[in-house]
């Protein structure tokens, strides 16, 4: 039984099950570390993957297999709003004009950023804000210090058959090696900026230093980043201007249609290489 990515025996079921029915119980929290602990699923860079184990025990719960506790505290809302914020990301009385030469382009580093950058998604992009987890980053684009654009990367799709035929990769080197493809999650150029070219001269930029902010925060480096772009909403026009490769379209899945609804927009698929060598990285047992 295969849960994000990662296969489960019977006997580590059992495993879990006896954790669930330890003295004095364990919430979920405590629970999907101790799972992380035992069964050693860990990050590259040694940390454990605990947010991914809590979505594996939610969907081994739905499947019947084990009865989690009750959560302790109600779900929070993917978006709460806050006063002082909102009115920060409102359109400016005076737009700035934008010298495509003098951008910059930030991660988020504290949690006042973190709470722009989310409102500024919630407001202006059209899917609205969703907390990422895992491994991610976010960025602002600014010019002569006003933000005009925003990006997010985070962990890509678990499989994807344009993606996966063009690497050229066996199931298990993607099992092994999905973790160096980096997907771009959402991308805003801000409604009240008009600049010509700048939407594919954001994408260079992040696509130019993405990939030593990543070594830094995870201690390890991406090879190639992707992105779904919903049809026919977009063409992709930035994306072919910045040199990425579309690779076909999905088939209106979705991560978690089991039952081949196809109930997700269409998307087209997109990627960069970070590398030359990308596929020798990929394909590396």
């Amino acid at each position: 039984m295969r849960y994000c990515g990662r296969p489960f025996t019977l006997e580590e079921i059992e495993f879990i099950r006896a954790l669930l029915g330890a003295t004095p119980a364990l919430n979920r929290a405590r629970l999907s570390r101790e799972v992380c602990e035992r069964l050693g699923w860990r990050r590259p860079d040694g940390r454990l993957k605990d947010m991914s184990c809590r979505v594996a025990l939610l969907r081994m719960q739905t499947d019947g297999l084990i009865t989690l506790p009750p959560p302790r505290n109600a779900k929070p809302p993917p978006y709460l709003a806050r006063p002082e914020i909102e009115q920060a990301v409102l359109a400016p009385p005076s737009v700035p004009a934008v010298d495509l030469t003098r951008l910059t382009i930030d991660p988020v580093s504290h949690k006042r950023e973190s709470l722009l950058w989310n409102a500024y998604i919630q407001h202006h992009h059209y899917l609205g804000h969703q907390p990422m987890p895992g491994a991610q980053l976010r960025y602002f684009v600014r010019a002569a210090g006003e933000v005009v654009a925003l990006l997010s990367f985070g962990a890509s799709a678990w499989k994807t058959q344009p993606r996966d035929e063009f690497i050229g990769w066996t199931r298990e080197q993607r099992e092994r090696n999905l973790h160096l493809v980096i997907n771009n999650a959402r991308f805003l150029i801000l409604p009240w900026i008009q600049c010509k070219n700048l939407a594919s001269r954001v994408l260079a930029l992040a696509a130019r230093r993405l990939g030593e902010d990543w070594q830094l925060r995870y201690a390890y480096r991406p090879v190639l980043l992707e992105t779904f772009v919903e049809k026919p909403r977009f063409a992709g026009t930035c994306y072919k201007a910045a040199n990425w490769l579309c690779l076909g379209d999905t088939q209106g899945r979705g991560k978690l249609d089991r039952l081949h609804r196809n109930a997700e927009p269409v998307k087209s698929v997109w990627i960069y290489p970070l590398v030359g060598d990308f596929r020798q990285q990929l394909c590396n047992a």
